[in-house]
C-alpha cells in the first residue's frame, strides 16, 4: 500500500469524516502535508497528546532519538486507552537513511509488546514511512 501526501492521503490512512485523531510526538520535523490531509479527509483538527476525550485515530511520529522502544510500547498501550473500538494507529518515521530512523522491527517488537500487532507498512511522504498498528482481537 502506497500513502501520498497529495490528494486523498488523509483517507488512505483509513481516517474517516468527523472523526478526531490525536497527534502524538509533532515538532517541527513533522510533514505538514500528511497533517493536512488528514485534517482534510476528517473535517477535523488533530487533537494534541493532552486531549482528554475518546479519539478515532491516532498519528504517531517516532524518532530514533525520542525515548526507548520500551517507551513507545508505553505510548502505544496509552494511545490504544484513548482509542474508540476499532480506531487505527500510525506510527511514522524518518525513512531509511535519514536522521532519526527507527528499524520496522523495532515499531512491530513494541506493538506485540503492547498486546498490539503491525497490520501493514507504507511511504507516507518523501521523508516518513508509516506502520499500522491494530489492537488483536479479543475472543
Amino acid at each position: 500500500m502506497a500513502v501520498s501526501a497529495g490528494a486523498g492521503a488523509g483517507s488512505r490512512f483509513g481516517f474517516t469524516t468527523g472523526q478526531v485523531i490525536q497527534e502524538f510526538g509533532y515538532d517541527d520535523d513533522v510533514d505538514a502535508a500528511v497533517r493536512e490531509a488528514i485534517e482534510q479527509a476528517t473535517g477535523t483538527e488533530l487533537v494534541d497528546e493532552d486531549y482528554g476525550d475518546v479519539c478515532d485515530g491516532t498519528l504517531i511520529w517516532w524518532r530514533e532519538e525520542d525515548a526507548e522502544q520500551e517507551d513507545l510500547t508505553d505510548l502505544l498501550v496509552d494511545a490504544q486507552a484513548n482509542l474508540d473500538n476499532g480506531g487505527l494507529i500510525w506510527v511514522l518515521t524518518p525513512k531509511p537513511g535519514r536522521d532519526g530512523h527507527v528499524r520496522p522491527a523495532d515499531i512491530e517488537e513494541a506493538a506485540r509488546t503492547a498486546g498490539m500487532h503491525a497490520t501493514s507498512a507504507a511511504a507516507v511522504a518523501a521523508g516518513w514511512s508509516g506502520i499500522r498498528i491494530a489492537s488483536r482481537s479479543r475472543r
